[in-house]
This record gives C-alpha cells, structure tokens and sequence, in this order.
C-alpha cells in the first residue's frame, strides 16, 4: 500500500498520533507498543525501518537509533475501527530498553513477583535468546562486507567443508566437556571448572552453527519454523 493510501485509513487522535502496536514476524510475539504520528507512519513506510513519535521528545524517533536494534518493517495493518496499527517486524535484537526481547516480558520486575506470591501461575523467565539476533546480524554483516582480519570471513572464505568441520569439532567438544561436568558430579567435585568449559563450549557450538547458516545462505528463520512445527505435534 502505498504511504497516501494508507494514511487515509489511519484515524490520528486529537494529539497527531496513533497507537502503533509491535508484532514480531517469526512467532506474533508482541513486542512494544509505542506512538506514531503522519511523519512516523511515512518515514516508516518509506526506509522499511519502524519508526515512532517520541511523545517525551515530541520529535521523529527510529526505533534502535541509540541501541542498533531496529525493527525492519515486514507489514503494516490498521484496525476495523482505523484508530490503531499493528506492524509486523524483524526485529535486529532486544527490543525493550531492558535489554529484554519485549517490552511485556517480566524480568524481574516487582509486578511478577507480587502476582506469583498471591497465587498466580509462574512466569517462566526468559533465557536472554533475544540477543541471538544480534550475533546472527553481526554474523551476516561479516558474510557481506568482508572486513580484513574477522575469523568469521576467513571460516567463510574457507567454504562449506571447513566451516561444517568446525561444527562438528565443536560438537564433539560439547560432549567431552558435558562427560567431564557429569564425572565431577558423580565424583562430588567442585564443578565450576567443568560447567564453565561446557558453557564455552556450546557457545562455539551455536556460533559455528550460525556461520554455517549465512554460508549455505539459510535463515534460523526457517530452523526456528522447523522447531516450531515439531513442538506442535
């Protein structure tokens, strides 16, 4: 749709503006939700970056300008009634400025722990996957611009045999790593050193895994969507 055409179908409140509501592309987790006003809704629609109206700043705001964590705009969808947007992004890390995926997500605010100690089912706290995305574009970035000196471009420069040999290296790693934690704990030893070698070690692991995605030009899009679809089963 183009940006006039849209805008005819948006009904701004007495202010300028229009709650804009933050959908993520791969799972329709909701991840913010924020203001835009006409100049918002175009520079958005325009540079294919979500941008708001920061009511505190009262100017044009693009989301990520401080912290790199853009949303790319996927889509762009208005109410039955015109009075809200619900935009559909790629986000390029955290969103929240708690660092966290979504703003809705508890952490570790007070709210959480009040609710789970009068009775409320518990919240299952977030394992900081969300930063994923920001090893995956620094990953992605290298796989394009090439820069000398990056061990990233030079396992890519390689090609698909050495690359897919270091995760198999690195796999096996995690596995002798997770025997010699499993053996400290059999043993009552001190396991700190052990654990902190299998944690190192499945690091390597996703890491060379994720090369090996932008090499053979695959998305963790579509390893997610595979996850996804066999959770459902």
């Amino acid at each position: 749709m183009t940006t006039s055409g849209l805008s005819r179908e948006v009904t701004f409140g007495a202010d300028g503006l229009v709650p804009a509501i933050v959908q993520d592309v791969a799972d329709r987790r909701v991840l913010m939700l924020a203001w835009m006003d006409a100049e918002a809704l175009d520079a958005t629609l325009a540079t294919g970056e979500v941008h708001f109206h920061s009511r505190s700043r009262d100017r044009l705001w693009r989301k990520g300008e401080t912290s790199g964590n853009v949303l790319r705009l996927v889509g762009l969808e208005v109410d039955c009634d015109g009075d809200a947007i619900l935009v559909t992004a790629d986000p390029t890390g955290p969103t929240c400025h708690r660092n966290t995926r979504s703003c809705f997500d508890p952490g570790d605010r007070d709210l959480t722990d009040a609710a789970e100690a009068a009775g409320a089912p518990a919240v299952t706290r977030g394992q900081g996957f969300a930063w994923l995305e920001e090893l995956w574009s620094t990953i992605r970035d290298r796989a394009a611009t090439r820069p000398q000196g990056s061990y990233t471009v030079e396992l890519l420069a390689r090609g698909v045999d050495a690359v897919g040999r270091k995760v198999t290296e690195e796999a096996t790693e995690v596995l002798l790593a997770a025997r010699d934690d499993a053996e400290a704990e059999r043993s009552g030893t001190d396991r700190s050193t052990t654990q902190m070698a299998l944690t190192a070690e499945t690091a390597d692991l996703v890491y060379h895994a994720l090369v090996l995605l932008v090499e053979r030009g695959a998305s963790p899009t579509a390893v997610i969507a595979t996850l996804r679809e066999r959770h459902a089963r």
